[in-house]
């Protein structure tokens, strides 16, 4: 399938915003912090990405580096302390993405909502809209820049600001489902669920945080199975049926 004019997919976006764990760049033969092979992987799924004419958001977990809330209450870290280290693990997953992709000669920015200067630039909004409308892959590390925030909210809360048409969330499952489907045979995927319905069902796609926002602001939000193939991401926006799209409808 080949995208529409103008940068817009089959699917009807234009801007996303990917959001990806930290975990996605983790050696699991060896336990290194970032895998260099998925690191290229990830390049060149996000040069092909932009060859459809999308203007892609990156943002990264730093779970891979530090793992937040499991790492205070392990180590006994202030909770402060804690999620400032998270989000500076960010900023060194973004940087080596950002590294990679320059390697590909793919136009690319690293924004951190912690100043880092001599590092990359500070984050603005409308510093990364310019980026992005001009073309460039924008990583927006750092969180939020506050503490008692997920990488989650700062995926809704650079949604929101940098006007993305859906957040592309990408995990270990291959959707939505009724119930854990590690535990139950008969769990159900859904392939379109509105927001309210996954209030009342009790189900979990992101934190509270992050999911309001994504609903006050009409965002939706498609999980996809991309840590175990990447390729779901390109499937996805080129319309075909991967995942699951959560929306207002």
């Amino acid at each position: 399938m080949l995208p529409l004019k103008q940068g817009i997919t089959l699917k009807g976006y234009k801007r996303i915003i990917l959001k990806f764990s930290g975990e996605v760049l983790k050696d699991k033969t060896n336990g290194s912090a970032i895998n260099s092979d998925t690191v290229r992987a990830l390049g060149k799924e996000l040069k092909m990405l932009q060859k459809l004419g999308l203007e892609i958001g990156v943002v990264m977990g730093g779970g891979n580096i530090f793992r937040g809330m499991s790492e205070n209450e392990k180590w006994g870290y202030d909770r402060l302390g804690g999620d400032y280290m998270g989000m500076l693990a960010t900023i060194i997953n973004s940087m080596a993405i950002a590294d990679f992709l320059r390697k590909l000669e793919v136009a690319v920015e690293v924004f951190s909502a912690l100043p880092m200067l001599n590092v990359c630039e500070t984050y603005y909004p409308r510093y990364a809209q310019k980026a992005m409308g001009d073309g460039k892959i924008v990583l927006l590390a750092g969180g939020t820049g506050s503490a008692f925030f997920s990488t989650d909210s700062a995926a809704a809360l650079r949604a929101s600001e940098l006007h993305a048409d859906v957040i592309i969330k990408a995990t270990k499952v291959d959707g939505v489902y009724d119930k854990d489907p590690k535990h139950h045979r008969d769990a159900v995927k859904f392939d379109k669920i509105s927001f309210q319905e996954v209030l009342l069902r009790h189900l979990r796609v992101m934190d509270s945080t992050a999911f309001s926002l994504c609903m006050d602001n009409n965002i939706p939000i498609l999980i996809v199975d991309a840590q175990n193939d990447l390729k779901n991401i390109g499937r996805a926006v080129r319309g075909e049926m991967v995942g699951t799209t959560i929306s207002n409808f």
